[in-house]
């Protein structure tokens, strides 16, 4: 039984495909096609005003026409995850009118839901040779936008299924003493001190102190910052997991996380880490990491594959249709402003932001074999989406065997052992 899969990190997509396509479509159309999964994360609502704005975005509120889900189906894919820091971004309504233009298309996917069931529940598959099972979670997240359970006597609410995670400060007495004065003049933990005065709460265990939302332990060793997924996030995760494994051949995850390991956004944060090894281990054969519209680093773990993040594949915000009253009343701007106009202040015209990143235009698409329940071998592909482009052009993707890519993924996979070898523009994960 052997099974070919390519994947692509983050499709931020405003604009169509032009009929005759554009230079470089077809390459990677083609490459694509070559395979028997293709998979993309839908950074996306796609809906025509179908729910409200919410309060609150993923940075831009992503709203796209829905037929950009043909575009998408036009480069070849076939397999999609829905749960990313936008899916909320038009509330609940939103949510379900994406599920609704996806489901139309007849569109293997799966992240959101109009339940948490729904949300957490793996979608399947069906190759010529296996069946293949996708689970999709993010931890870049509104709380709004998480999904709500079914209950015997309540609905559930549409929304996303959320890896959640804690933040834990291992600091010295000097730095512990601090944060109980600050405690204490801020009067942040009052109400909750409150609580356990009256009986309500137990007293904070000993050598530890919440601060609002950050908690700090006090140690006599180093200092350092601990990141931990969610308990009941993980559970749920590994049980889907177990479940996939029962009813199709190789299991999937896809996790989106923006969450770094201290100030380089390069580095996945440690809970991340920490998920998806357990993944590996509860049976999924890779992890599928994507969201900070950059690449990060690839370790090969227990003989599974995980890519923390793959970049993007499209990312075409500067051209959205439309944004919401919050999006120029935040920023001082008046609210008839155009799009194009609000685009030029945002990146102080091109001066600032993702525009000035390299980083952000260069990607990686893996490729890779299962056979027999083995990963054979794997791949890589660099692609660029044209930062010196004008504004119609930049996010556009196209294969650019570049060498500098490729040596920046494997020096970001060094710390995890990965070694690449790098021949012809082409990228090859030493398995062994």
């Amino acid at each position: 039984m052997k099974t070919t899969f390519i994947a692509t990190g983050d499709s931020f997509i405003t604009r169509h495909i032009a009929e005759n396509a554009y230079e470089g479509f077809d390459d990677i159309k083609a490459l694509i096609e070559k395979h028997d999964v293709k998979f993309a994360n839908l950074e996306m609502t796609f809906h025509r005003q179908e729910g409200y704005p919410a309060a609150t975005s993923g940075g831009t509120w992503a709203m796209t026409d829905p037929t950009m889900l043909d575009d998408m189906l036009r480069y070849g894919f076939n397999l999609f995850n829905t749960a990313n820091n936008h899916s909320g971004d038009f509330g609940q309504e939103g949510v379900s009118a994406t599920i609704r233009h996806l489901n139309k298309r007849h569109m293997c996917f799966t992240g959101t839901g109009n339940t948490l069931q729904e949300a957490a529940a793996a979608c399947y598959l069906e190759t010529r040779q296996a069946r293949v099972a996708l689970i999709g979670l993010t931890a870049t997240l509104d709380p709004a936008a998480i999904a709500g359970g079914q209950s015997p006597t309540m609905r559930g609410r549409p929304g996303l299924n959320p890896l959640r995670f804690k933040t834990i400060h291992h600091v010295n007495k000097t730095h512990f003493d601090m944060a109980k004065e600050l405690s204490a003049i801020s009067q942040i933990n009052a109400r909750t001190e409150q609580k356990i005065r009256n009986g309500y709460l137990p007293p904070f265990p000993e050598g530890t102190l919440p601060l609002g939302n950050m908690n700090f332990v006090l140690t006599d060793k180093d200092e350092f910052n601990e990141t931990v997924p969610n308990p009941k996030d993980m559970t749920r995760t590994i049980e889907e997991i177990a479940e996939a494994r029962r009813q199709a051949d190789i299991v999937l995850v896809s996790v989106h996380a923006h969450e770094m390991k201290g100030a380089d956004s390069q580095k996945v944060a440690q809970f991340v880490e920490t998920f998806a090894r357990n993944c590996i281990d509860a049976g999924a054969s890779v992890v599928i990491g994507h969201g900070p519209h950059e690449l990060r680093g690839i370790e090969i773990y227990h003989g599974g594959l995980i890519f923390y993040s793959l970049g993007n594949f499209i990312f075409q915000t500067e051209t959205v249709a439309v944004q919401p009253y919050d999006a120029f009343y935040s920023k001082g701007l008046a609210a008839d402003m155009k799009i194009g106009a609000y685009m030029d202040h945002r990146s102080k015209n091109g001066t600032k932001g993702y525009i000035v990143q390299e980083n952000i235009w260069r990607a990686v698409m893996p490729s890779w074999t299962i056979e027999n329940g083995k990963i054979t071998e794997a791949t890589l592909y660099p692609i660029d989406l044209a930062q010196k482009g004008t504004r119609s052009e930049r996010g556009i993707p196209k294969l650019s065997q570049s060498k500098a890519t490729l040596e920046h993924i494997a020096h970001l996979s060094e710390p995890y052992g990965t070694k690449i070898e790098i021949r012809d523009g082409i990228g090859y994960i030493c398995l062994s």
